[in-house]
């Protein structure tokens, strides 16, 4: 099987423009950035003092007065479709480079580190999985690859959130629009009895199976499917032979609505959907579907622009 290769997109931006070039770049459905700003850099040198060894003068110069964001593709004709659904509209200079194995390391793994996530999660990138878990935390671990999200997006950490409080041991959970598995395979880390992902990206079903191996979750517990649940009216079907006490979509509104009329026949009883990745301005089209749906909003988390809402049946 022939290896993936990568191209790395870089937006060039200012600081005032950051958060306009991320809400467009979301809109259009890439919700795995890295934000590379000056200030942010020198920080995170300031915390991780450990990793200095990876940080040369070079580096150091080529962040002077930077702002800019970056993504990953796969350098293919997919990769080259998506590449062109996410910078069109874009004012913004960007450019398009290929990795090579050591860039892989040098220029996406080295900028992350643990997060902590409400009161119980502890998102570990798998490269860092030495190191000790603070007392009291559940550690998950991820590999997210390039194309998928790593718990360090707003919206992700919102969802997150909802799936440490809403987990309920022994209860099964759904997961529409899973990329890395990151929210399904949590769920597991907290007790869930099972997880059904699905995506419609057909590479993050070895991505996400990858991360709940990492984790010690097997196929046993965890189905990943690729396909659309909206189009797909089989999936859809299979789907909701079973219900879930919780069901996830961390994808954008222009997906969760026409979603929403599906959902009520997901759930159990007392199950809970809960959805994110909506930019603010969105959140009350979204409200709208839900109650059309026959949803009863409980909740709303927000952050940074973006919100994640909670409903029940």
């Amino acid at each position: 099987m022939d290896e993936v290769k990568w191209l790395e997109v870089a937006v060039n931006t200012t600081p005032d423009r950051l958060d306009q070039v991320c809400a467009k770049l979301a809109a259009a459905g890439m919700d795995s950035l890295v934000i590379e700003d000056e200030q942010d850099f020198l920080s995170f040198l300031e915390q991780n003092r450990q990793y200095w060894d990876y940080v040369d003068q070079e580096l150091l110069d080529r962040m002077k007065g930077v702002t800019r964001v970056k993504f990953y593709v796969t350098d293919d004709e997919d990769g080259k479709k998506q590449l062109e659904q996410y910078t069109r509209g874009l004012d913004q200079e960007f450019t398009a480079t290929p990795l090579t194995d050591n860039d892989w390391a040098y220029s996406w793994q080295k900028y992350y580190k643990p997060l902590e996530i409400g009161q119980r999660l502890y998102v570990v990138p798998q490269w860092m999985g030495e190191e000790p878990v603070p007392a009291g935390r559940v550690p998950f671990y991820l590999n997210p690859g390039l194309t998928f999200g790593t718990g360090s997006h707003a919206s992700t950490q919102l969802c997150l959130e909802g799936v440490e409080e809403h987990t309920v041991p022994g209860r099964a959970v759904l997961d529409l629009g899973c990329g890395s598995g990151i929210l399904s395979i949590a769920a597991l880390c907290l007790g869930a009895s099972s997880a059904v992902a699905v995506d419609i990206d057909p590479k993050a079903v070895d991505v996400a199976y990858e991360n709940a191996a990492l984790n010690g979750i097997g196929r046993d517990r965890y189905t990943v499917r690729a396909g659309n649940v909206l189009s797909d009216k089989g999936l859809a079907a299979e789907l909701a032979r079973n219900q879930y006490h919780l069901v996830l979509a961390n994808i954008v509104a222009d997906v969760i609505i026409p979603l929403a009329p599906q959902v009520p026949g997901l759930l159990e009883e007392d199950g809970v959907f809960l959805c994110s990745g909506i930019i603010d301005t969105r959140t009350q089209e979204v409200e709208a579907a839900l109650k059309q749906a026959g949803l009863t909003l409980i909740r709303k988390r927000e952050k940074n622009g973006w919100a994640a809402l909670e409903a029940k049946r």
